[in-house]
């Protein structure tokens, strides 16, 4: 039995032929797509992860970084506190010692004047208020008050005697 294709068979062939390869090519496009599909997931979960990754490593430099701004002004702020109270400190340490030594002093210069008073009154006492001085070149004794009158020479009103000068 031979068969005989009419254009019916044709067409019905052709039908079947062209869904035949458009289930194919939907079925490869299908398939395609989703292996596109998964791949662009994959690529977009590494570019996410490094993303991730490059986020934390660049957070933790700028940690770094405020870190060592913070520091900076603070270790300068630190330094300059020490230096200005070091500063400070020595110097009122110095200033105390020099006021010390110098009220010292003071003290040590009035007992040596009240020393030198007690032995110029004692002086007094001993040579019985003679005193011996140079006034304009000539040597003059100075005698107690009330001890000569009229000598011609006085000395913060008491009698003097002129020596000579031979």
């Amino acid at each position: 039995m031979e068969r005989t294709s009419s254009a019916n068979d044709f067409t019905e062939r052709m039908r079947r032929r062209l869904e035949n390869e458009r289930r194919e090519i939907e079925e490869l496009t299908a398939s395609e797509l989703g292996r596109l599909a998964e791949n662009s997931r994959r690529a977009a979960r590494n570019a996410l992860r490094t993303i991730e990754r490059d986020t934390e490593e660049a957070t933790g430099r700028m940690r770094e970084l405020l870190l060592k701004a913070w520091l900076r002004p603070l270790i300068v702020g630190l330094g300059l506190w020490l230096g200005i109270f070091g500063g400070g400190w020595a110097t009122m340490r110095w200033l105390s010692r020099s006021i010390q030594a110098r009220i010292e002093r003071v003290a040590e210069l009035d007992y040596d004047i009240n020393e030198a008073r007690r032995t110029l009154a004692q002086m007094e006492v001993d040579t019985w208020g003679v005193a011996l001085l140079e006034i304009d070149g000539e040597r003059v004794v100075v005698l107690p008050a009330g001890t000569l009158d009229n000598t011609g020479w006085t000395w913060r009103d008491r009698p003097a005697v002129k020596l000579s000068n031979e």
